[in-house]
């Protein structure tokens, strides 16, 4: 039997309807930007690995270090025990976000780095005596599939199967100059009641890289700080330069008290969540009371082969060809996106950093389930360019590691697809 048919004998694929899906492409070998199938043949991952791929597969110098603390430590318990690779991640981290995040929380993945924040703004309040247990989210958010972090995502059909076992959350619109007022009048009229705000900043993911501005998002942070909210910002998919900056927090005048980390952390070559926090939040957990104790853990926590994976990939992050190369993506993209913005059968062309996303127009209309999304998913594998539609919206996150010529490529070949289709 080869690769597909073993598979499909034995895996269950996420986000894939086993009855009707077609047999996954076998990889066997990833570098640089390319990945390559048991055939031999060569696709441009074009999407990061589901957005966690910042300097492209098999990074060498990411591969020395891990190997070199494989040979160290590979893993110890964190409760009662520490190491190097933690404290120095954590030093190394809190350096680069706004001044008043000081305390690192660690995890295995985005979902859970989410649950661990939701779980501190409710014992935060309960910690001082107070019940203040409702949340507020935007509309269409996604912040992973676990059951807090469904809890405070967009109800859609994919949370439907869990709709009575998920807790109440207040979801409002994404700010903008016209409705700042009134989201501010809602919030007012129910702000005693909320333990905290969670929010992806600047850009919604999975929602369709849905984008809004940093002026207005600082502004409801301002307003939500004025009444006592908590601010969850979710930088799971936005941090280490997706945006264009080191994260998403550099564009915005106000700070969270809460953030949340993954994907690009380790540069994509191993799974770990962070949580930071500010002092305030972590002090209401200090007491002689042990009742007070964040009781939350996980096996893997603070995993010396991830810490050392982490901070290889945030060493090469600031590297100025990295850095360099961010801002050549982003300028790559403004030209294109230019060029996309004219042409008949796309709408709603959308940048921000190395992150562009455009929709192909439809008499469906946009939605996850637009088979569209497969049709072009299968053009582009056929001309060696991984891209996976959300539906009719297509998008670009390459590695940051991309060339201009392949950048070229794609562009081009994008152009050739909406000709010929």
């Amino acid at each position: 039997m080869n690769l597909q048919q073993r598979d499909k004998l034995v895996n269950w694929h996420p986000y894939t309807q086993m009855k009707t899906a077609e047999d996954a492409v076998p990889i066997v070998k990833g570098k640089g930007v390319y990945l390559f199938d048991d055939k031999g043949k060569q696709y441009i991952d074009a999407v990061s690995s589901w957005w966690v791929t910042l300097h492209g597969h098999a990074h060498p110098y990411i591969a020395q270090k891990v190997s070199e603390q494989l040979h160290t430590l590979e893993q110890v318990i964190f409760a009662g025990f520490t190491h190097q690779p933690a404290i120095q991640l954590s030093e190394n981290l809190l350096k680069l976000l706004p001044d008043n995040q000081e305390k690192v929380f660690y995890s295995d993945n985005g979902s859970t780095a989410v649950e661990v924040a939701l779980k501190m703004c409710i014992q935060f309040a309960h910690n001082q005596g107070k019940k203040k247990t409702k949340i507020l989210a935007f509309k269409d958010a996604y912040h992973g599939d676990t059951f807090g972090a469904m809890s405070v995502s967009g109800r859609s059909i994919w949370t439907k199967p869990f709709g009575d076992m998920l807790f109440d959350v207040t979801f409002i619109d994404t700010p903008t100059s016209e409705n700042l007022q009134s989201l501010q009048s809602q919030i007012s009229h129910i702000a005693d009641e909320i333990a905290c705000f969670i929010y992806e900043p600047l850009v919604q993911g999975a929602a369709g890289m849905l984008m809004h501005n940093p002026e207005d998002l600082s502004e409801l942070m301002e307003f939500c700080k004025e009444q006592n909210i908590l601010l969850i910002q979710d930088e799971v998919f936005t941090g280490f330069g997706r945006t264009g900056k080191l994260f998403a927090a550099d564009y915005l005048t106000e700070k969270p008290d809460i953030m949340c980390f993954s994907k690009g952390l380790t540069g994509g070559t191993m799974p770990m969540g962070i949580t930071t926090s500010s002092n305030k939040i972590f002090n209401a957990f200090l007491s002689e009371d042990k009742y007070k104790t964040l009781f939350h853990g996980h096996s893997f926590t603070a995993n010396p082969l991830a810490c050392t994976a982490a901070l290889a990939s945030m060493e090469l992050l600031l590297n100025k060809e990295t850095q360099d190369n961010i801002r050549l993506i982003d300028e790559k993209h403004k030209e294109f996106s230019q060029i996309l913005s004219q042409h008949p059968k796309v709408e709603n062309v959308r940048q921000t950093g190395t992150i562009l996303a455009w929709d192909i127009k439809t008499e469906q209309g946009t939605s996850y389930f637009n088979m569209i999304g497969k049709f072009f998913y299968k053009e582009f594998l056929n001309k060696g360019i991984i891209l996976r539609p959300l539906g009719n919206i297509m998008y670009l996150v390459p590695p940051y590691s991309i060339t201009a010529e392949d950048l070229e490529y794609i562009y081009q070949t994008i152009l050739e697809v909406l000709h010929t289709n």
